[in-house]
């Protein structure tokens, strides 16, 4: 199986690829949600969590993966909830959810805590059935996960939404953002969600099952299209947006964290590396501009052209005739200089071995830290809003 790749805009993607079937009952539900949060004056977040899938057929049987449980996100979404946040929770399907993540299958069985108390009687009457209680030595920390997930549900903030694949995952994320836009700036956006950077489009699936017996097989994927663009300027532009970057060389992660903030104009990077990410990451962000002097304003917006003796305009980064150009290698220097002061880097660290404890109760979760300093970001950046 043998295909072109494509580019796609955001726009494009959305005109040729199809919505989800649920998208319209999972909007309707949002708008409530947003709706009634908004009433109660509060801030709400968006945590998408868990990884996206790429279909290869339209019958699917086969399909990429990646190695995302939704980790970051479940345990964000609580510490979010924690700071009196109401929580859009759009994660992948049979990922890590808040509060339950505790009792992962893997790392905490449920029914490894339970035990069965013999019945009081053994007459045949009602009291004979055997009861069901806590292991002892569990009650505790159940009893702590139980009551925040029970006042979490009677003060109703939170909200629930699953995708599979990455188209799912855009529809719903252009959707959900369009909704949150009425917040304005007590909306944030915190993108924690593993998704795939390439898939293949519909009209070049395969209707059914690809068959094994023909030996190789070789597929040219398209690029999932960038879509921090126009959140950032068209789906909710006014709300405080969270990008993460994952990378798996350390060199690279600060410098490709300042060029997608260079790129789509979001409020913050957070910087992981593969293998150090529980315990360590890097807010990357761009630092505020110096205040104007009283009775200047700012005239980089409404500049026009400049336009010659002859009357001709001036393109931008066009030279005067005779003008001494600078050579590209030191402007590009000059300009590396400039990107790397207009930054700032802030890392958090936690102990290595605070996060490892009981399984599913570590002493110490990096994303307790993470969500405390966005909160303390956040309420500054809604105080800063232009009257």
């Amino acid at each position: 199986m043998h295909t072109e790749p494509t580019t796609f805009s955001a726009e494009e993607y959305f005109a040729t690829q199809p919505p989800p079937l649920t998208l319209q009952h999972d909007v309707e539900n949002v708008r409530e949600f947003v709706k009634r949060q908004k009433s109660e004056g509060r801030a709400v977040v968006l945590v998408t969590s868990g990884g996206t899938t790429v279909p290869l057929e339209l019958n699917v049987v086969r399909f990429l993966d990646n190695f995302s449980a939704g980790t970051r996100g479940a345990t964000s979404a609580e510490y979010f909830l924690k700071a009196g946040y109401a929580v859009i929770f759009m994660h992948r399907q049979f990922s890590l959810q808040p509060f339950s993540r505790h009792y992962s299958h893997s790392t905490n069985p449920f029914l490894d805590f339970l035990d069965i108390d013999p019945p009081p009687f053994t007459d045949g009457s009602e009291g004979s059935t055997p009861r069901i209680s806590v292991t002892p030595n569990k009650r505790e920390d159940l009893l702590h996960v139980l009551t925040a997930y029970k006042a979490v549900h009677a003060h109703g903030t939170l909200h629930t939404l699953t995708f599979v694949t990455v188209n799912d995952y855009l529809w719903l994320l252009r959707a959900v953002s369009q909704e949150m836009a009425v917040l304005d700036r007590k909306a944030m956006f915190y993108l924690a969600a593993a998704v795939s950077d390439f898939f293949l489009p519909r009209q070049k699936m395969s209707e059914h099952k690809i068959q094994s017996g023909k030996g190789s097989l070789h597929i040219e994927m398209d690029q999932v299209p960038k879509i921090l663009k126009p959140l950032v300027n068209e789906w909710t532009p006014g709300g405080y947006i969270v990008s993460f970057k994952l990378e798996t060389d350390p060199n690279l992660l600060i410098p490709k964290a300042r060029q997608a903030l260079e790129r789509y104009g979001h409020q913050v990077v957070i910087g992981n590396d593969l293998h150090r990410r529980k315990y360590e990451v890097v807010f990357v962000s761009k630092k505020p501009l110096p205040p104007l002097p009283p009775g200047v304003t700012d005239s980089t917006s409404t500049s026009s052209p400049e336009v010659d003796a002859s009357g001709k305009q001036q393109e931008e980064g066009e030279e005067e005739e005779g003008s001494i150009s600078v050579t590209k290698a030191d402007d590009a220097q000059e300009k590396q200089e400039e990107l790397a002061d207009s930054f700032s880097e802030h890392w958090l660290h936690i102990d290595v071995a605070d996060t490892v404890q009981t399984p599913g109760f570590p002493i110490k979760e990096i994303e307790e830290d993470i969500v405390a300093e966005l909160v303390r970001r956040h309420l500054e950046w809604i105080g800063k809003a232009p009257s």
